[in-house]
């Protein structure tokens, strides 16, 4: 009895441990609270047409524009405080990767204002392009300037994502 109690015990505690499937983003994110990137527990479209028009939408793009196929590819979610964010890559919106807060000039910034001295700005193909401060050349060394962009609670800048509400 005490064996056949424990199994029984097992098996209800390992079935309700199970990882739920979820095909919608919206209860996903409900779901799982904050994920850099839809996981195994996500089993819909991988951008669904209702997520891609709220996203245009939040985005003040209009939804009946004729965007080509390539821009709905390049547009991602992730979750983030149990809701729906979005992102479309762009030249300068890097959409995977976290926001760099650093206030230490990296090399490439050193060298940079090594070859030209007092720079009013360092160009993002040499800071990157996930900064959130400006930064300029002082004579031959980097200088920090003001924050440009927020880093949202996962580390990513606010600026690029947008938040998808859920449609009724």
């Amino acid at each position: 009895m005490k064996k056949t109690t424990l199994l029984l015990f097992l098996c209800l505690l390992l079935a309700g441990c199970a990882p739920r499937a979820y095909s919608d983003p919206f209860a996903y994110c409900a779901a799982v609270g904050q994920v850099d990137a839809p996981d195994a527990r996500y089993t819909g479209e991988r951008l669904p047409d209702a997520l891609f028009l709220g996203y245009l939408k939040t985005a003040g793009l209009d939804p009946a524009a004729d965007f080509p196929p390539s821009f709905k590819e390049m547009t991602s979610w992730r979750c983030m405080g149990g809701q729906v964010y979005a992102c479309n890559v762009g030249a300068n919106i890097p959409c995977d990767s976290k926001a760099d807060t650093s206030q230490q000039p990296s090399q490439p910034m050193r060298d940079y204002c090594a070859q030209n001295p007092g720079a009013e700005v360092i160009p993002m193909f040499v800071t990157g392009h996930n900064i959130i401060y400006n930064w300029s050349c002082d004579k031959t060394e980097p200088r920090l300037g003001q924050a440009f962009d927020t880093v949202d609670a996962a580390g990513y800048q606010a600026s690029f994502w947008q938040l998808v509400p859920a449609t009724p």
